[in-house]
């Protein structure tokens, strides 16, 4: 097992990093279950594979799983859902040194944690991530929100958790697309910060989703204490560090936006291409060899993924892409920053970019 501390001021935590560990779910949350009942919220997926594993872990215990299963899918970061679940943990009368557990990916995650975050103004929540997206990314930093009508996570607030379980066999599990759009945050980490790891994904990615054991826990607990650095010294994004986890995002976004936020595009899948698209257009811009980026679109093409939002078959045109952007939670003063890239390893905040050259970029790459 890999342990990695994500060293948050006044609010550090563990995020542990393994196969089985839910198996010894109670002994691994230690005393951080202060009661018999331990409220748990998750999906009707994720109830259906884990569920009775996860109960009896916690039965074997001494404890209870009370449990809220919520519909699959993003649309559950909702209002609505926001306030059932906040009243469901009233009722169980949840407070605020209880810990609530989330189990799930990173839907059941963000909106655990910001139920957590506004329950009796902060409670404890445990992350216990299910997809792979979810333990190398969601999972850790303390981000949490729901959507809404105007966009993607514009509603929220940082509340770090109390622990991390990063069960690895909760992978073998999942169908290869979810794998896939886990893998995009992977690679993330090798383009925002470290060269040799995108090359060590050009070298490993593939068996790595094929199921190596060795390779998952390398990948998982390297993201993970990737981000913990960068979460480490910028929590809440004000110095600029965090804000270049968002390599990818901005354009992933506006896919998923206009996609409907559905299963026609996964998270991960729409931040793949947003790389992609970052990766072009700070080509197009001369900062970046025309090598590196179709190296980056060929590493998704080999691993199976879209690389070109062509094949999406979007109704749109770049400036209906650009107007979803314009909710973006970065803006700043009417400027939209781009994360960007120099080099593969070397990103960084363009606040200089015009939109109308986004705009016309998004109509070339449409019409790839």
């Amino acid at each position: 097992m890999a342990v990695i501390r994500v060293d948050i001021a006044g609010a550090p935590y563990d995020v542990r990093v393994g196969s089985g560990l839910l198996t010894n779910l109670a002994a691994e949350c230690g005393d951080r279950l202060r009661k018999r009942r331990v409220p748990i919220i998750t999906d009707a997926n994720v109830h259906k594979a884990w569920g009775a594993a996860v109960g009896t872990a916690l039965q074997q215990g001494g404890y209870e799983a009370v449990w809220r299963i919520l519909p699959a899918g993003e649309p559950t970061k909702s209002w609505d859902q926001l306030v059932a679940t906040t009243d469901w943990l009233l009722a169980e009368e949840v407070e605020r040194g209880d810990a609530v557990l989330a189990l799930g990916g990173g839907v059941i995650g963000d909106l655990t944690g910001f139920a957590a975050a506004i329950l009796k103004r902060g409670c404890h929540f445990i992350q216990l991530p299910t997809t792979l997206l979810a333990q190398v990314d969601s999972s850790v930093g303390g981000k949490t929100a729901i959507n809404t009508a105007a966009g993607k996570n514009l509603v929220g607030a940082f509340h770090q958790p109390a622990l991390v379980l990063a069960d690895l066999a909760m992978l073998d599990t999942l169908p290869l697309r979810e794998l896939q759009a886990g893998y995009a945050e992977v690679v993330k980490y090798g383009l925002l910060g470290d060269a040799e790891f995108f090359a060590w994904c050009q070298a490993n990615g593939a068996a790595m989703l094929a199921g190596d054991p060795a390779l998952r826990e390398y990948a998982v607990a390297y993201s993970v204490a990737a981000k913990a650095r960068i979460v480490a010294a910028d929590e809440r994004e004000t110095l600029g560090l965090r804000a270049l986890l968002n390599l990818g995002h901005t354009f992933g976004h506006a896919l998923e936006a206009q996609t409907g936020f559905s299963d026609r595009l996964l998270h991960g899948e729409g931040v793949a291409l947003g790389m992609v698209l970052a990766a072009r257009f700070s080509a197009a811009r001369g900062l970046l060899a025309e090598a590196d980026a179709a190296a980056i679109e060929d590493h998704f093409t080999a691993v199976g993924m879209a690389s070109t939002i062509a094949a999406l078959g979007l109704n749109c045109d770049g400036a209906a892409l650009v107007q979803h952007m314009l909710h973006d939670k970065k803006m700043d003063a009417g400027v939209l920053p781009f994360v960007l890239l120099k080099g593969i390893g070397e990103a960084y905040l363009a606040k200089d970019v015009a939109l109308t050259d986004v705009m016309a970029f998004l109509d070339g790459e449409l019409a790839r």
